[in-house]
């Protein structure tokens, strides 16, 4: 793997959190804390300019999620290993290893699933809850239909039985991870080559455990937030998302999916691209700030 870039300023953790797995995590800054999670195919370094810009006032905690960059990738031996809820786990028993109990929690892509089942999950720990460009799991295959769906066709590749999946992507990797960090982007510049290169060495290094993140997003994931929708239960923390546009294109209204979820809900559209932590890190910031005032 190329050289793995830093956060200036912060300090690098490993922290077990589950029988025979570590988060790699960069925590730095003082004061109320914010746990932020990365989407793929990246790692905590997304947030590089979003955490330098909270830390005057904010402890910023940046893991790799399970399964993703320098932390643990248990081998997918169960349905559970790479649910939403276990990596949820995982990210509170993080913050709790770190001295906090409760904090606010920032989620993109991936991690914005992860951060949904936490807030689900652990709503004493959360307390105040922020998605980039993301629907929750099971609002997202009810999204994903006709051509228009295409889009979505890793989220299929993903979901087969194990062991296709793995091969054809490992057969070429870095053009599989590259051709989304090529289309979701605006502005290719946002993402300088040192920092695609450890994206693309990173993902590349991580796939049997990226696919099996997916694959839990077609059966585990759905049916505990489908338990969650048949219960009646929401979101109780103030919560902010921003996406896309991706309403025309696919079909749905975005806001009125996300009040199903979560009474108090601030929902903007953006016009950045799919990265925007890296994209637009002033708005993040600004975003954060605002939530956490809420």
């Amino acid at each position: 793997m190329t050289h793995r870039p830093t956060i200036p300023g912060f300090t690098e953790h490993r922290v077990a959190v589950d029988d025979g797995v570590t988060l790699h995590a960069a925590v730095g800054g003082t004061g109320s804390p914010v746990v932020l999670l990365h989407g793929f195919p990246q790692t905590h370094l997304m947030w590089r300019h979003v955490a330098a810009g909270l830390a005057a006032d904010h402890t910023v905690i940046c893991p790799d999620l399970r399964g993703y960059g320098a932390s643990g990738k248990p081998a997918a031996d169960g349905p559970d290993v790479y649910a939403k809820r276990t990596m949820a786990r995982d990210v509170v028993r993080l913050a709790a290893a770190l001295g906090h109990d409760r904090f606010v929690l920032a989620g993109h892509d991936r991690g914005a699933l992860v951060a949904f089942r936490a807030a689900m999950d652990h709503p004493k720990a959360v307390s105040h809850a922020l998605f980039l460009d993301v629907l929750p799991t099971l609002d997202m295959w009810d999204a994903l239909s006709g051509v228009s769906g295409a889009v979505g066709y890793h989220l299929y590749l993903m979901a087969q039985p194990p062991g296709l999946p793995e091969r054809m992507i490992a057969a070429c990797a870095e053009d599989f991870f590259g051709s989304f960090l090529d289309a979701w982007t605006h502005d290719p510049q946002a993402i300088p080559a040192g920092v695609r290169a450890h994206y693309l060495a990173a993902s590349a290094a991580a796939v049997p455990s990226i696919v099996a993140d997916y694959r839990a997003s077609a059966g585990v994931d759905v049916e505990h937030d489908g338990a969650d929708r048949a219960a009646g239960n929401r979101l109780a923390m103030p919560v902010s998302v921003l996406q896309q546009d991706w309403g025309a294109a696919l079909g749905y209204h975005a806001e009125g999916l996300w009040s199903a979820w979560a009474d108090d809900l601030r929902h903007r559209t953006v016009s950045c691209g799919h990265f925007m932590a890296e994209e637009d890190p002033r708005l993040i910031v600004e975003e954060i700030r605002a939530l956490a005032a809420r």
